[in-house]
């Protein structure tokens, strides 16, 4: 190896790295658009067979079935608006009209009837939290920093759900859209090989996604029935909170019980803890451990182990190992990311016997 050569090969390596270090730069600079794009993704893959079903069925035309499905789409989430708002209104006016020193008696009382329930010594919780660190240091510039907070916010929110719908469009219209976009990549020859990986992606994320809504849909009709039967407060939304946080794998049914647990408190403050608020907590909690089971034993499997043909125990390592590397997020897209890869290598490292294994039922 001449002079030449090798200083041609260092000035290479430098240039592909500089490359790589721009366009890892440039992604976290477009990290909304390529959100959106994975949110569009999403929808098109939830809503692609609807579209189909729409296009069959009865004969709609493509364009006016992704038409139909969209507004579908602008529905659920102009009701879960229409949910969250008015109470949201309520709470603040609840707020503007609450009596300070009933308010501080309530949390007292309670304080007062928990500590002689479990027979601990007595702790103020009011005067703990007046002495915290986060009251003490409370400015009251801040509320304004809020309000403009708030404000773009609510602007970044109405370009997001435009471009989103724009996107989910043209994926929904063009099922093809996406496939010419990946085969850009594509070395000359391997199209079909390309085309193959993608299809057999699409048709299983899609079956994940449709499922993972039917379970969520599930949970939540459960929960309001729950919280509906003891007469909490603002079932709905508390229903869809809890239910939503389920779509973390594990620790979502960890964080919404506890959720639970805490509106339910908070709705009976005033009441009897030992008569009133302990007894329903109990029958609410027995009711959220049945629905997690009903959860565990029919919808999970049926979820992960149809759709996505993966073994439990494989599905749990995985997102154990997610969430250790990358936290929650990990955990939410691990599911997919993996049944992704395991189509690929089916494809490309059939050969091995471990891929073998591992991709038996794909």
């Amino acid at each position: 190896m001449n002079e030449k050569t090798f200083s041609y090969g260092i000035l290479r390596a430098l240039g592909i790295i500089a490359a790589i270090f721009l366009l890892l730069y440039f992604l976290y600079q477009v990290q909304s658009v390529l959100v959106y794009i994975a949110i569009a993704g999403v929808i098109s893959l939830i809503g692609r067979p609807f579209v189909i079903f729409l296009r069959s069925k009865f004969r709609i035309p493509n364009q006016m079935s992704v038409i139909i499905v969209l507004i579908l789409v602008m529905i659920v989430f102009v009701g879960i608006i229409l949910v969250f708002v008015p109470i949201l209104i309520e709470q603040s006016q609840y707020i503007g009209r609450i009596d300070i020193e009933a308010f501080k008696s309530d949390i007292n009382e309670l304080n007062v009837q928990i500590n002689t329930y479990l027979g601990v010594d007595e702790i103020n919780i009011l005067d703990s939290l007046m002495q915290s660190e986060i009251v003490q240091n409370l400015d009251v510039n801040l509320i304004p920093k809020f309000l403009n907070s708030v404000f773009g916010i609510l602007g970044a929110t109405l370009i997001a759900i435009f471009s989103i719908m724009f996107i989910s469009f043209f994926l929904l219209k063009d099922s093809k859209l996406m496939l010419n976009s990946i085969l850009v990549f594509a070395n000359r020859g391997e199209e079909d090989k390309f085309q193959r990986v993608f299809n057999k992606i699409k048709i299983l994320l899609s079956r994940y996604f449709v499922g993972l809504t039917m379970q969520i849909s599930v949970l939540f009709i459960l929960y309001l029935l729950l919280l509906t039967i003891f007469e909490i407060n603002n079932p709905i939304a508390i229903a869809f909170i809890c239910a939503f946080l389920n779509l973390v794998p594990y620790l979502g049914p960890i964080f919404a019980g506890i959720l639970m647990a805490l509106f339910v408190i908070s709705s009976q403050l005033g009441a009897d803890f030992q008569m009133v608020i302990l007894p329903k907590l109990i029958y609410i909690m027995l009711g959220y451990g049945i629905s997690q089971m009903i959860d565990n034993l029919i919808s999970q499997p049926l979820i992960f182990g149809a759709s996505v043909r993966s073994h439990p125990l494989e599905i749990f390592l995985i997102i154990l190992i997610s969430g250790l590397l990358f936290g929650v997020l990990g955990m939410v897209v691990a599911v997919p990311f993996y049944t992704a890869l395991k189509v690929i290598a089916k494809e490309s490292l059939s050969e091995y016997k471990i891929v073998k294994r591992l991709t038996r039922d794909l």
